[in-house]
């Protein structure tokens, strides 16, 4: 409900305010990733967009970049998306053409028979199955671009 109620790009921009801060942080190596479900995963989208020094980002069933921001894309991903989720699947194909055209290094995996948010336990759309895979990648992506 919150979140319906802020400004969209008011969000985004205090997630890259954030990744900012964390990237010049003592505590940090220099290297910053991003990872986000649904809306977050837009926005990790987003920040592979307009961080280009991210080290890498991993979306989860989120909105895409539009075609003039896919081309700016540098940044690695590693994509989960959930089998049944037509309205988020059917961006795919424009996104992995314009990774492609730009060379971009990505993982997409797609969860064969699962719901949009199946990563998520709190919901009955959850899959145990799936959200442990996709985790256990995700946490391996993570180890081979930010340690």
């Amino acid at each position: 409900a919150m979140q319906a109620k802020r400004d969209r790009e008011g969000m985004v921009q205090d997630f890259m305010a954030a990744a900012e801060f964390l990237r010049g942080h003592v505590a940090v190596n220099g290297k910053v990733g991003c990872v986000g479900f649904c809306f977050g995963g837009a926005v990790s989208n987003l920040m592979a967009v307009r961080q280009p020094w991210l080290s890498a980002s991993v979306p989860y069933y989120g909105g895409w970049p539009t075609a003039d921001e896919a081309a700016q894309v540098q940044v690695p991903l590693q994509i989960h998306l959930a089998g049944l989720d037509e309205r988020v699947n059917a961006g795919w194909p424009d996104y992995k053409a314009a990774l492609d055209a730009n060379s971009v290094s990505y993982e997409a995996y797609i969860y064969p028979g699962v719901n949009h948010g199946f990563h998520n336990d709190t919901t009955s759309r959850y899959d145990s199955e799936a959200a442990k895979l996709a985790w256990e990648r995700t946490l391996d992506y993570f180890r081979l671009h930010l340690v």
